[in-house]
């Protein structure tokens, strides 16, 4: 039987209008969870499959994030954890003080990461946040802190700038 609980959400790239459908994701969405595949294509039209997990809490505080990203060279892996206060560990419990004060995450290329900021700190309508996330790249697994700005346009709209993709240099992150 069927956990009631679960939802299957797939999307294909459409806020890019260079890049509109060459991209498809297909999330199982539980309370708490995600588990995911992605199919999508890196900067020089390399194809790649970008399998990630991740878990938190009720208050949408990330605790843990798995990805597994496979190319036709390599495959290569990257696990998080996160105490959802800013403090964060790779898979073998090493301090990231680089990521230190980023509560959410934002996984590129999949738009569902950009939900935690919006769950975990609801705005009104017109209101503009700006939030300091730890943002994976693929295929590359390349994580680094990043700020980004959230606008609520409407009810279920939002909008996300990265103006000149604002890197936070290490020394600032802390």
């Amino acid at each position: 039987m069927a956990d009631a609980r679960c939802r299957a959400i797939s999307w294909t790239r459409i806020w890019d209008k260079n890049r509109e459908g060459t991209g498809l994701e297909h999330l199982l969405l539980r309370e708490g969870s995600a588990d995911s595949v992605v199919l999508a294509f890196d900067e020089a039209g390399r194809p790649f499959r970008l399998a990630y997990q991740l878990a938190w809490d009720e208050a949408w505080r990330l605790r843990d994030a798995r990805l597994v990203v496979t190319t036709e060279r390599e495959t290569r892996s990257l696990r998080l954890e996160t105490d959802g206060k800013g403090h964060w560990r790779d898979g073998e419990a090493r301090a990231l003080p680089e990521l230190q004060g980023c509560l959410d995450i934002d996984i590129w290329p999949t738009p569902f990461t950009n939900t935690f900021p919006i769950r975990r700190r609801p705005m009104a309508i017109g209101e503009r946040l700006e939030f300091v996330m730890a943002w994976v790249s693929a295929p590359e697994l390349i994580v680094r802190p990043v700020r980004q700005g959230y606008t609520r346009l409407a009810d279920r709209l939002y909008s996300l700038r990265e103006p000149r993709r604002q890197w936070i240099p290490r020394r600032a992150a802390h």
